[in-house]
């Protein structure tokens, strides 16, 4: 093999498997005693686990305030979170939880020092000052796999109808990722099905992403497979193997995201969730069925020769276990194999929150920043638009 010049910017330390997160109260203790704990609402808190976990806290001598995430957080939230606690005493952010209580606890990690507005570096909204730092020590447990934000260097942050812009800096990754996959146990199969088709979508772009190295290649590649060998059995019903599949495909995830960058459907993903209260991950897997065909199909028109070609149809070969299949058999095995993931799953259409066909123009128009500008191939506002058109 030989490999063009590639870097790799930092990661967390990973704790990964089943019980790592009895792990975490003597990690944190190495930071101080004084902790903040970033949540969501209740499930976690209110779960088995979590109760075993504020116990194992106190027995190891920790104290903590905690800020309780309601939704995907906004400016706002991280700003009146960052005033709130100004003058405590936080010797270490904590966040545990989907990728809303990752990203704010990220944000607030990054911000309890410095103590101005994340709107100062937030991309495309704000100045977009330099981020300086110091940033509070973060580590980042998730207990949903679909975003692998434990391993990534941006806050997303939204403001709804407005934007969803990130907040990013190699300062911001977390010192540690817990990532115990029996937290996956009270996932519902809706949340299961958005979450693990957001990994698989992040997973799938940055395989082919312009950005994509021999590192992220293989990371892709074990998390594909993990994807398929996992998500499926653990939408249908609970078992700890499913749960590490998925979890280490999230992780995965996160990591080539990180390193390579997305594509199409994050590109379109970043106004849809801004205009409209469509999950994330929901919006991943309505839509990549449909954008791995527009995207192979303007490859194979106006780029026959884009390494993406012959990797999309490596993984159609993998998922059909068929090592001879050739190359656009094996990529169109590969689109029929992601739109009866989409049956099967039963992923939402886009109608179902509110989205026409009369929003497709603006939605278009806001979609060619940050995702889209890795993607394999410039899709022009025709194909973009009728990708949304097939999920209406």
């Amino acid at each position: 093999m030989s490999a063009n010049s590639f870097s790799i910017a930092r990661l967390p330390r990973i704790e990964f498997g089943s019980g790592s997160l009895q792990k975490l109260p003597a990690i944190a203790a190495a930071y101080g005693r004084h902790l903040l704990l970033v949540t969501g609402l209740r499930s976690f808190a209110e779960s088995e686990a979590g109760v075993r976990l504020f116990a194992d806290l106190r027995a190891q001598g920790l104290s903590w305030e905690q800020v309780k995430v309601s939704g995907e957080p906004s400016p706002d939230f991280v700003d009146a979170s960052v005033a709130a606690l100004q003058g405590a005493r936080i010797d270490c952010v904590v966040g545990i939880g989907g990728g809303s209580a990752l990203d704010a606890a990220k944000a607030i990690a990054g911000l309890l020092r410095p103590g101005n507005s994340v709107i100062d570096h937030l991309e495309g909204v704000g100045p977009e000052l330099p981020y300086q730092g110091p940033a509070t020590p973060f580590i980042a447990v998730p207990t949903t796999a679909g975003t692998g934000s434990e391993a990534t260097k941006n806050a997303v942050l939204s403001v709804r109808g407005g934007f969803k812009k990130s907040f990013r800096d190699d300062k911001l990754v977390a010192e540690w990722a817990i990532v115990d996959p029996d937290l996956l146990s009270s996932c519902p199969p809706a949340l299961i099905a958005a979450d693990g088709m957001d990994a698989f979508t992040q997973l799938l772009e940055s395989f082919v992403s312009l950005r994509a190295n021999p590192v992220t290649d293989a990371l892709a590649r074990a998390g594909i497979m993990a994807s398929r060998e996992g998500l499926s059995a653990l939408h249908r019903e609970q078992s700890a193997a499913a749960r590490a599949q998925v979890a280490y495909a999230s992780l995965n995830s996160g990591i080539c995201l990180a390193q390579a960058g997305l594509g199409a459907v994050h590109g379109l993903a970043s106004p849809l969730g801004a205009f409209f209260p469509i999950p994330h991950g929901v919006v991943c897997g309505t839509l990549v069925a449909s954008a791995t065909a527009s995207n192979v199909a303007a490859l194979e028109a106006r780029d026959a020769d884009s390494p993406a070609l012959p990797k999309y149809a490596e993984i159609g070969r993998r998922f059909a276990m068929q090592k001879g299949l050739n190359g656009p058999d094996a990529r169109r095995f590969l689109v029929e194999a992601l739109r009866d993931w989409e049956k099967e799953l039963d992923l939402p259409r886009l109608s179902a929150y509110a989205i026409a066909a009369a929003d497709f123009p603006r939605i278009v128009a806001a979609s060619r920043a940050g995702s889209m500008k890795t993607n394999p191939i410039v899709l022009t506002d025709a194909e973009l638009t009728a990708i949304l058109s097939s999920r209406l």
